[in-house]
């Protein structure tokens, strides 16, 4: 296509505007024609001329390519491809508008409240469903310059660790490149090779034991470990590790019963409102 005549195209289509301007076509492709409305808020604001060109002229294009290609398939495929095709068309046109309307009324209709009495219930029901896939850990780690001048007391408090020490913890992490004091959280051994980059998956057996303290350091820095508990790949995956993955199955769980519910009850009104009969 002229590069001209589509800049042209782009500054009348950017410059057309009101309610009497009658529709002018841009291309043709047999009978079927594109119209400069079907290029209005194509180009995004703030776009050079040069993109501009492009986007214009690849829209152009592609949609000749697609008219040129549709009356090729409709010439050269057979009449039972074509029926095929069009009985796929038709059912994936239901399919969209069911699929849609049953998340409108899945949406306006289930309850998204999960009590944590309804999650531990349903955790202790189905426990064994839930196993880990990989190692999970209980830990809490410091890294901290090795020169700070409280480093012995640090070290000291990190692995005595008491829930008196609190003011000292919010007094002195500020000065931590990192930390993590919660140890009552269960993580996956990515969160600790990402957290601990000295920890590796072939060295991980080293470190990774239940009851463990470690103190890693180089020249600069030191990182204080303590590996509460470890619990192993294919156990019985934590409560609160799990929670959220519960919540998710309940909710689902109630989606499908409702959908369920709902489809019973609309053929059940249908029949009693006779729009809907089985012929014998």
């Amino acid at each position: 296509m002229n590069k001209v005549f589509v800049i042209g195209l782009l500054l009348a289509v950017i410059g057309c505007s009101g309610p009497e301007r009658k529709p002018k076509a841009v291309a043709r492709v047999g009978e079927s024609y594109l119209y400069r409305d079907d290029l209005n808020d194509l180009v995004p604001k703030g776009s050079s001329k040069e993109d501009s060109v492009a986007i214009v002229q690849g829209f152009i294009n592609r949609w000749a390519s697609q008219k040129l290609l549709m009356g090729a398939s409709e010439v050269n495929l057979g009449d039972a491809s074509k029926a095929d095709l069009d009985k796929l068309v038709r059912q994936y046109k239901i399919d969209l508008y069911t699929k849609a309307y049953m998340e409108e009324v899945v949406r306006q209709s289930v309850d998204t409240t999960v009590t944590e009495s309804e999650l531990a219930a349903y955790y202790n029901a189905n426990k064994e469903n839930f196993k880990t896939n990989g190692t999970l850990v209980r830990l809490r780690y410091v890294h901290v310059p090795k020169d700070n001048p409280r480093y012995a007391t640090i070290k000291q408090k990190f692995f005595d660790f008491r829930k008196s020490d609190q003011k000292f913890w919010d007094t002195y992490s500020l000065q931590f490149k990192d930390f993590a004091f919660n140890d009552s959280v269960w993580v996956d051994m990515e969160q600790v090779f990402s957290k601990l980059p000295f920890i590796t998956p072939e060295n991980r057996d080293e470190y990774i034991s239940g009851g463990k303290s470690i103190q890693k350091g180089d020249s600069l820095d030191v990182y204080l470990v303590k590996i509460r508990s470890v619990l192993g790949r294919n156990q019985v995956s934590p409560y609160e590790y799990i929670k959220p993955t519960l919540k998710e199955v309940i909710l689902n769980k109630r989606k499908l019963e409702l959908i369920k519910s709902f489809e019973k009850d609309i053929i059940e009104d249908a029949i009693k409102d006779k729009k809907y009969e089985i012929y014998k």
